[in-house]
């Protein structure tokens, strides 16, 4: 095995532009899977590539023997758009650093926490090259686009997956780069949208306007009949299901770096809601969502065009928790909308995907859970490593984010995830200027060094 420097191969990576949702990008696709599927061979592993409808998955393992532990560790190849290119300070796809850290599309998301894991097993094979541990990796191609390919890939795979023990992730945040969390629950997705329709092409406001319903003012009140004013969603059915939240999850948060001025302050906003009597530090944690992610229609020019346009448009997307459906909530709002919608006007709905959200709870938090004892050991490994690398305990928090597939692991092949966060709002995740901290990186991979020798102990 030919040993890599972790910071130069990261930069390696970075240059390939991988973007999972642009076709332009299809070259930068398969160069970013090839540069990360000949890693793998050089730590000499198994690696196949697992054709889909779109990018393929990446799917290696290491089997050293029957009866060893054995683990999976996520990843994806792919990240975000870079656009707007005006705004980044140095190329997105010409990785710099500045500053004690690398910039670059994807290298917090994910290339950095892939070449993080990837490090620490090259140093520790290069030391045990007969560590008592069996692993696959699964890197995608498609996280950022929903990972629409995944559903077959464990229709053909979860059986060879569900003979793994666990699984690692470190697509989650820590609040610092010196605190870090492990994510004890993702949020779950449901996506739609609607359409509103008036007449049958634009008007002019004068001629027409006080008697033909306006498509725009029609959606305008169906989604501001969406939530209450304290920020709550305002439909039937959608708390359903919504599970308490248990003490020691209060306990953690109390121990969140930020305070509420400090986090206001880091978003420059001038308030927050408090739906249903939560914190905003715990509403975007512990509470669900619907949010507007885009809305329009009529004249978007400079200048104004006097027109009542024929239709408008709002795209929406609900966050989930625990033991919520999304098949469920996205009928809920659904019907809603349908029942709201002003009788001047038509309606046509598109159904997107939904996903279930995802939550494991640490053995160490509480008595009642039921668990493998290698996932109580993994965890306890974990705890102490990210104590002795960052001189902090994690933090066990949920998250608010979605990984669609993390749940699909759980429900499919039945692994719990440990989910290391190794980004952190400094980052700019999916915004211009992504960066990835390198004293963070070095500590982060002799964390997972430390993991995998201690997992890889005979017992």
């Amino acid at each position: 095995m030919k040993n890599f420097d972790p910071l130069e191969t990261l930069i390696s990576y970075l240059r390939f532009p991988s973007v999972s949702t642009d076709k332009e990008f299809h070259e930068g696709m398969k160069d970013a899977r090839n540069f990360v599927g000949g890693l793998l061979e050089n730590m000499g592993f198994s690696v196949e590539l697992i054709e889909t409808e779109c990018h393929p998955v990446i799917l290696a393992e290491r089997f050293v023997g029957e009866d060893l532990p054995h683990i999976v560790l996520y990843g994806h190849y792919d990240v975000q758009p870079a656009d707007p290119l005006d705004l980044w300070d140095s190329a997105a796809f010409e990785p710099e650093i500045r500053n004690g850290r690398i910039y670059g599309r994807g290298s917090a998301d994910n290339k950095g926490p892939t070449i993080v894991h990837m490090s620490a097993l090259q140093e520790v094979l290069s030391e045990q090259p007969d560590l008592a541990l069996n692993i696959t990796y699964v890197i995608e191609g498609e996280e950022e686009m929903g990972s629409p390919s995944m559903p077959k890939f464990f229709d053909r795979y979860s059986e060879r997956l569900s003979k793994a023990d666990m699984m690692f992730v470190s697509d989650t945040g820590s609040p610092t780069t010196d605190q870090i969390v492990i994510t004890t629950a993702l949020r779950g997705l449901v996506e739609l949208e609607i359409k509103v329709k008036g007449p049958k092409s634009d008007l002019h406001s004068g001629i027409y306007g006080g008697a033909v319903y306006n498509p725009l003012h029609a959606l305008s009140e169906i989604i501001a009949s969406l939530h209450n004013e304290d920020g709550s969603v305002n439909i039937p059915g959608f708390y359903d299901g919504v599970s308490k939240i248990e003490q020691w999850e209060r306990d953690e948060l109390k121990r969140y770096p930020l305070n509420l001025e400090e986090y206001q302050s880091m978003l420059e906003v001038p308030g927050f809601y408090e739906p249903r009597g939560f914190s905003p530090l715990e509403a975007v944690r512990f509470e669900p969502t619907l949010e507007i992610n885009g809305m329009g229609g009529g004249y978007q020019g400079e200048g104004t065009k006097t027109i009542i346009p024929s239709e408008a448009f709002a795209k929406i997307t609900c966050r989930l928790v625990a033991e919520q459906k999304g098949d469920e909530v996205q009928n809920h709002v659904i019907k809603a909308i349908e029942e709201r919608c002003p009788k001047g006007v038509k309606l046509e709905v598109r159904r997107g995907c939904f996903a279930n959200a995802y939550s494991v709870i640490p053995p160490n938090k509480s008595e009642a859970v039921e668990c493998s004892n290698f996932l109580k050991n993994a965890f306890s490994v974990t705890d102490l490593a990210i104590q002795k690398q960052f001189g902090k305990s994690p933090l066990y928090l949920r998250e608010g984010g979605s990984i669609p597939v993390i749940a699909d692991f759980k429900n499919r092949a039945g692994l719990d995830a440990i989910m290391v966060g190794l980004f952190t709002p400094e980052d700019n995740l999916h915004a211009p200027n992504e960066s990835f901290d390198i004293e963070l990186m070095q500590k982060a991979t002799a964390t997972f060094a430390d993991i995998f020798r201690s997992l890889g102990e005979p017992r």
